[in-house]
């Protein structure tokens, strides 16, 4: 695959950033495409490994080192196709995955991996750049009825997979746009919203409708979907955020992570009348996790005109290179520094918020911390210590809480009669994706938990899949990995 001794002579070149100072003056993305004749390049480094080892690292099976050599040799076109193929949307994994599959890649052994990320991205802006992403209705209908909830990327996938099989596709989504944590969770810095909006229009000409401000449970009746459809997949996410209970978390300017940068998204796609606003201006802001919430929290902090910007992380800080323990080609726990990292913050491993401190008319101006340590005793879980004489009190109005989701919304599994698991997940098969209710499916981070973007594709395909072989009794749909090509 591309060229037989390009790993030995081409080094991985990736995509440059705008200026810092020009970039937080705005919310667009601000990534610099490379010329496409140093894209080849990058797909030339694809080598000859015998066994793709980034086909295992990859939950959808993206046919890398195919796309790649396509792209090496300038057929955009068979690239496009190979790519679609596994991945419904890679103009979104292009941009927010963390590849997992880099970390698999055979070159990474001893030298930079292949650029595998940004090539799927600039293969899938071609090809829309080209027209060659058109609508693929199906040729035939099957008169089944599916609901499909949630419109996140899970919720997408599910959609597209089960209309291509021929079945008549609702997707009911709560909010007043389409695209669940794509539009309201990812800055528009990372990922903008026509970007989405381009991606629905091709979903809706191929058949799906959408249904918005349509909150299942709510103004929507369990029952209605029970009776009007025929299957039903539930893809609504992990919405159940991960609170924090100290003293004084009940103070403004404590705050979910999710609001704010729902709310900041929804300013920035034009809606000015927002009640309770939160913003970061002027404030001296502390994010209280260090994951990708907190870093999409500090890029748009910065972009607000924070005062200050500091991250809390209470695990210890990892190791630059790939932890011992975790060797190729499984995904490494190091340290990771994102574009809105290197745009303004300073960051903190080991320490642990001990209280929020208010003053006498109910408002954040200041929060306590302590330094921590995992101590681990053989047999034993860790155990979290506070170190002796850490304590310290830091100025702060905004604190964000970017801790996580910690399972689904039980109120809809109960409406549904649904079972959950130990972890507050609707509980469905590893097998079929099926619950305990015939002809209701969970997929996605309802199904497994808070997870990547690129799980959520591979979930909802697969939940298609099954879904499919419920109504008709046997699939055509790829259960994982690549079906037919797409009408590229």
């Amino acid at each position: 695959m591309g060229k037989i001794t390009g790993f030995l002579e081409i080094e991985r070149q990736n995509e440059t950033y705008e200026k810092v100072e020009d970039r937080l003056k705005n919310y667009k993305e601000f990534s610099i495409s490379l010329e496409e004749k140093d894209l080849k390049n990058q797909g030339a480094r694809c080598m000859d490994c015998g066994v793709p080892f980034c086909h295992s690292g990859c939950p959808l099976g993206n046919l890398i080192p195919d796309f790649n050599d396509h792209v090496y040799k300038g057929r955009w076109k068979e690239a496009a196709k190979v790519l679609h193929a596994t991945n419904n949307f890679p103009e979104f994994t292009g941009r927010l995955c963390p590849a997992p599959c880099e970390e698999a890649c055979v070159l990474g052994i001893n030298e930079d991996p292949v650029s595998i990320e940004n090539i799927e991205k600039n293969i899938v802006e071609k090809a829309f750049e080209e027209g060659w992403i058109t609508a693929q209705p199906p040729a035939a209908r099957t008169g089944k009825k599916v609901a499909v909830v949630g419109s996140g990327p899970s919720g997408l996938a599910a959609a597209q997979q089960l209309n291509r099989a021929g079945h008549w596709v609702t997707v009911f989504e709560r909010d007043a746009k389409v695209g669940g944590l794509l539009r309201y969770g990812i800055p528009d810095f990372k990922l903008q919203k026509n970007i989405i909006d381009r991606r629905i229009e091709v979903l809706k000409e191929e058949g799906i409708v959408f249904k918005t401000h349509a909150h299942v449970g709510k103004n929507i009746r369990v029952e209605t979907l029970k009776s009007d459809f025929d299957a039903i997949a539930l893809c609504g996410g992990a919405a159940v955020k991960r609170a924090i209970s100290i003293k004084g978390s009940h103070l403004k300017g404590v705050v979910q992570a999710m609001d704010f940068l729902k709310q900041n998204n929804q300013r920035v796609d034009g809606l000015n009348a927002i009640k309770d606003e939160i913003l970061a201006s002027g404030k001296n802001v502390i994010v209280i996790g260090g994951g990708d919430t907190g870093s999409d929290c500090i890029g748009t902090s910065n972009r607000q005109g924070a005062k200050s910007v500091n991250n809390f992380e209470i695990l210890s800080k990892p190791s630059e290179g790939r932890p011992a323990h975790q060797p190729w080609p499984y995904w490494p726990m190091r340290l990771r520094s994102s574009s809105s990292h290197k745009e303004g913050v300073e960051r903190f491993f080991s320490i642990s918020t001990k209280e929020f401190i208010g003053d006498t008319n109910g408002n954040l101006i200041g929060l306590k911390t302590a330094e921590v340590e995992w101590v681990y005793k053989k047999g034993e879980r860790p155990e979290l210590v506070e170190v002796a004489d850490t304590e310290k009190t830091w100025d702060c109005e905004l604190a964000l809480l970017a801790l996580g989701f910690t399972g689904s919304e039980k109120t809809l599994a109960d409406q549904f009669g649904l079972e959950m698991d130990f972890r507050t997940n609707i509980q469905a098969s590893e097998k079929n994706y099926a619950t305990n209710i015939s002809g209701i499916f969970a997929a996605g981070d309802m199904r497994r938990g808070q997870s990547l973007i690129v799980w959520a594709i591979s979930e909802g395909r697969q939940a298609a899949h099954h879904v499919d072989r419920y109504l008709m009794g046997h699939s055509n749909l790829p259960l994982k990995g690549a079906g037919d090509l797409p009408r590229i």
